[in-house]
């Protein structure tokens, strides 16, 4: 049933075929990069390496942890490198109390459901990290699918996490649009042949423009949004306010 009705709804605007909603987790559905941030300052101090916001978002964000540990900690072998990135993101899920989704994210996700669209997250980070923030965030139940760092055969810029989501939910590249907010995300998406929304949380606008988004908004109730990719999802909502919560 669902696919049928995603089939409809693909239907309502032409040359618009969309069957599936994929979204980044960190920076894109949660705007978690200010607590990433401390985690990594704290955990880097005590190697004595220290980093800044501008070292911060040029060396970590949206860069995968074997690839920043490698980097910022390349005296650190294997083992100890696996037990860094562990207690990193212990730390950050000891820090990520009170996590809001960015506005306007269960608004559309209804809207999709409703229009029997399938969604999944698509993150480079790890499991136990995705399902401790769609826990808290209260949408643990909204999406078809996850597919973390574990569940892909390479990290994002690569393009093998969206393939890879797309083969599992059975949807062509040109049936989906991605939601993105880092350089290395959105090339992963467009890799994979899939148009891709950049969030501008993390990165300026003209950055991800750069990188190959479509389009830039700030959050999910950003009328380009509605008023462009999304219009055959606003059109059928029956009268609910596309900018919602």
């Amino acid at each position: 049933m669902k696919d049928a009705a995603a089939s409809q709804a693909s239907t309502r605007v032409p040359g618009v075929p969309v069957r599936a909603l994929l979204f980044d987790l960190d920076g894109t559905l949660v705007h978690t990069d200010p607590v990433h941030f401390h985690a990594w300052r704290e955990m880097l101090a005590a190697h004595g390496v220290p980093i800044d916001e501008a070292g911060y978002a040029r060396r970590v964000s949206g860069r995968h942890n074997p690839e920043i540990i490698a980097d910022l900690l390349p005296h650190l072998g294997t083992e100890d490198a696996l037990a860094f990135a562990d207690a990193k993101e212990a730390r950050f899920r000891a820090l990520a109390t009170g996590l809001t989704p960015l506005p306007g994210t269960r608004a559309l996700l209804r809207a999709a459901r409703a229009a029997g669209l399938r969604t999944a997250v698509v993150t480079n980070a790890p499991r136990v990290n995705a399902v401790f923030m769609l826990e808290a965030l209260g949408l643990a139940e909204a999406f078809d699918a996850v597919g973390a760092a574990e569940d892909a055969s390479a990290a994002k810029p690569d393009a093998a996490p969206y393939r890879e989501m797309l083969a599992r939910l059975e949807v062509a590249p040109d049936a989906a649009w991605a939601f993105e907010d880092s350089p290395s995300g959105v090339r992963s998406a467009r890799g994979a042949g899939v148009r891709v929304v950049g969030l501008a949380t993390t990165q300026s606008a003209d950055e991800l423009t750069r990188h190959g988004a479509a389009l830039v908004v700030n959050d999910f109730t950003d009328t380009g949004l509605w008023e462009g990719p999304l219009r055959f999802l606003a059109a059928g909502r029956r009268g609910a306010n596309p900018v919602g919560d």
